[in-house]
């Protein structure tokens, strides 16, 4: 057939070379010292004028992209072998030279506030110090996603891009996923990148996308109110500024009319000989005090002479959730954010050399209560020196009853945090498709109240990165929640232990480990201080389960039980080098019952694989439950020297069951 001159003349011009891409732009994930996922395809990708040419070179490789009508163009290298230092050059009108570039493992570290709690942050881990001063790990490299909100998935992510791991950069960098990542990289020996994308006192729905949580009733309606929210950033800074500024007033006129301050507690000869003692700092649930309302606090301090005539800085540390202070019975302040240190300025006037008196009010509006700390944040100062508050305070629980659920709603500079989808939108998003080996997560305090719920939420979410990023699979290690608050002296149903719970469920799905931390958490503290063993489990998880290592990674998982006439039998797995007690003679945790639901501590003992459980006071015993609660006493390890997971053989409802 003939051609004709037109045709061919269109012919020889769409086989033109494209033109170089102009104005190239590249998410912060592609910067100096960032580090590539090994042995699978790299995908390369930005925004540039449509229609141009991308050209991207990596070693020998040396591939071509196009920029599509949208702006967007990606290149996929081929997979590479661990090493480096190399160039990552993408070429268009104009060149980007990406410097020290390694090869590796990559993995996102991901969750709330023990995921974000940096070495040296508030709090600090253990030995932080020495930690801090040997974190020279050239071959480590550090990415920290900035705390992103969005009402809608967002391409581009928000950082100022890798660093090597130095002691320059280590000290503000999540400790739970440093100490991973040293850990593996001691036992690979080839380069390591970590994604730090954490943000603390958030829930596992803001993490999960909008698709997946339309498919679940309780979501699916906000989830759409949210997506279709038109109101400008700006709009929502100056909405969010007018609300936070008027909840405080309406918060104490509340309490003004409600008739705490009738009582007189604030005055600086109220007799408090009658009020109980708690040792500050702490939250008062962590002394198994549960109340939402009003509690007071009251310190007599002695001030010295030296001090005759000097304004005076009082520093309550943080408080749960809004407080009024008085000092000598004036009324000093008030602070309505637990993030914030309440310090206050006390003028000479009100100063009396000798004893003063420093009261409390503290309004408790949900969760966690009181005056937390830190301890060196608890002083009354001069100019030179100070008094430590911490120790003894007098305190008393209102008796006036405040409804917490009818108070106005507090909208703060977190407003809709908690949204759904909004953090998966602002911080997982942009972060696709990135070549990741996986994903470890340290999350759940907050939906311990919908601990059932979590159960459905929490899976979803693993498998709602892993459709999104489309790589599998791929490995998703977690940490269940630490002990914490005060320990119970009898058995009882518990949210703690049901989140827990919820947690062990989802190593129903493939590819996934969980670190159990039953036995590093610390009573006062839900952010308990020792991440370096935390860190570490979790990459035994991974060293066994992604590299094939040949290690154990978990302690013993409750398996089956068989009841065996006024005992119950008990087998596990990961019962690696068999089964042990911990610091004791005596298997402390478990707990049995009979028909009737009502549990009593048993007695046990480890016989071979299995462990024997009874109690003189249940003849007839139907279940058994180990570690449930928020901070339960056991015992029970493999010889791994890795504690076994809380459990429980019934399925009877529990605290937290219905609540959405």
């Amino acid at each position: 057939m003939l051609i004709s001159s037109l045709s061919l003349l269109t012919i020889l011009s769409c086989q033109k070379s494209p033109h170089p891409a102009k104005d190239i732009s590249l998410n912060p994930l592609f910067t100096d010292n960032m580090v590539l996922q090994q042995k699978q395809d790299i995908p390369i990708w930005g925004k540039a004028e449509p229609g141009g040419e991308v050209i991207v070179a990596l070693m020998e490789q040396r591939k071509k992209g196009l920029v599509d009508e949208d702006g967007r163009w990606r290149v996929d290298l081929s997979p590479v072998e661990a090493g480096g230092p190399y160039e990552l050059v993408i070429s268009g009108e104009k060149i980007d030279r990406i410097k020290n570039v390694m090869v590796g493992e990559v993995w996102v570290c991901s969750g709330q506030s023990n995921m974000e709690m940096p070495i040296d942050g508030v709090g600090k881990v253990n030995n932080y110090k020495e930690e801090i001063a040997n974190s020279s790990y050239p071959n480590i490299r550090l990415l920290n996603v900035e705390k992103i909100m969005a009402t809608t998935p967002q391409e581009k992510l928000v950082s100022d891009g890798w660093e090597v791991c130095s002691p320059e950069t280590t000290p503000n960098f999540s400790a739970v996923a440093y100490f991973f990542g040293r850990y593996l990289y001691k036992k690979l020996n080839v380069p390591i990148g970590l994604i730090e994308t954490a943000y603390g006192g958030t829930l596992v729905e803001a993490w999960t996308s909008g698709a997946t949580l339309k498919k679940m009733p309780e979501f699916a309606e906000i989830v759409r109110e949210i997506e279709s929210d038109k109101t400008t950033d700006k709009e929502k800074e100056i909405e969010t500024k007018r609300k936070l500024a008027e909840w405080p007033d309406k918060i104490e006129e509340i309490l003004v009319n409600s008739g705490t301050l009738n009582h007189g507690f604030q005055n600086s000869d109220y007799n408090t000989n009658d009020w109980k003692t708690m040792r500050l700092p702490t939250l008062w649930e962590a002394l198994d005090i549960y109340i939402d309302g009003v509690v007071w606090f009251s310190k007599d301090v002695n001030v010295p002479k030296s001090w005759d005539g000097e304004d005076l800085v009082l520093t309550l540390g943080k408080i749960n959730d809004y407080d009024i202070t008085w000092f000598n019975g004036k009324r000093v302040g008030r602070g309505t954010d637990v993030i914030d240190l309440r310090v206050y300025k006390i003028p000479s006037s009100l100063v009396k050399i000798g004893q003063n008196r420093i009261v409390v009010q503290v309004l408790d509006i949900g969760g966690s209560g009181g005056l937390y700390g830190p301890t060196r944040k608890m002083k009354l100062s001069s100019k030179k020196e100070s008094i430590s508050l911490v120790g003894n305070w007098k305190y008393k629980i209102d008796p006036i009853k405040i409804d917490v659920h009818k108070l106005p709603e507090k909208q703060d500079q977190n407003a809709g945090v908690n949204r759904p989808t909004v953090l998966f939108n602002g911080m997982i998003n942009p972060l696709l498709p990135y070549g990741i080996r996986g994903a470890i997560w340290y999350q759940g305090e907050s939906n311990v109240e919908r601990a059932y719920q979590y159960r459905k939420l929490f899976s979803a979410m693993i498998q709602d990165w892993r459709n999104v990023w489309d790589e599998g699979n791929f490995p998703f290690y977690f940490v269940q929640l630490a002990n914490y608050m005060k320990v119970k002296p009898q058995p009882a149903d518990d949210a703690w232990a049901e989140l827990r719970e919820a947690q062990t469920m989802a190593l129903e799905l493939p590819n996934t480990g969980m670190a159990v931390t039953i036995d590093i958490g610390e009573a006062k503290d839900i952010h308990p201080k020792n991440k370096q063993e935390v860190g570490r489990r979790l990459a035994l998880n991974a060293l066994a389960k992604t590299y094939g290592k040949d290690i154990p990674y978990s302690g013993p998982m409750y398996k089956t039980m068989k009841i065996d006439g006024d005992k119950i039998r008990l087998k596990f797995t990961n019962a690696d080098g068999g089964l042990k007690i911990k610091d004791g003679k005596q298997l402390k945790g478990f707990a049995i019952a009979g028909s009737d639901k009502k549990f009593v501590w048993a007695n046990a003992n480890i016989k071979g694989d299995e462990v024997i459980v009874w109690s003189s006071k249940i003849k007839n015993p139907v279940a058994v439950r180990y570690a449930w609660a928020a901070n339960p006493v056991c015992n029970l390890y493999n010889g791994a020297d890795l504690p076994a997971s809380p459990f429980r053989t019934d399925d009877w409802k529990g605290v937290t069951y219905g609540k959405k």
